[in-house]
């Protein structure tokens, strides 16, 4: 079922890329609005997957914004946000 999720630490279209390559083999197609803040995907995911989700957003460092990261969580996130948004700019 297609649902649309706010993410935090999305920048730009290499950030975009990344999400789209490390996210498609689980959940295939995903689309990414840089139109909004905080920005938004949208790609089929069961209500039993939204876990396995999360997790793979949190560790490639583009957590949901409903997250609840601690001071040292935050700062990780964003950290990996910055080397994924960096590969992704090199594979565009």
């Amino acid at each position: 079922m297609k649902q649309t999720f706010e993410v935090m630490n999305v920048k730009c279209n290499g950030c975009a890329n990344t999400l789209k390559t490390k996210l498609a083999k689980d959940f295939g197609d995903v689309e990414v609005n840089l139109e909004t803040m905080p920005r938004q995907i949208t790609l089929d995911v069961e209500p039993d997957q939204i876990d396995k989700l999360r997790n793979t957003l949190k560790m490639i460092g583009y957590p949901m914004s409903d997250e609840e990261l601690d001071g040292i969580e935050n700062v990780t996130t964003k950290a990996k946000s910055f080397i994924s948004c960096a590969v992704g700019k090199m594979n565009i």
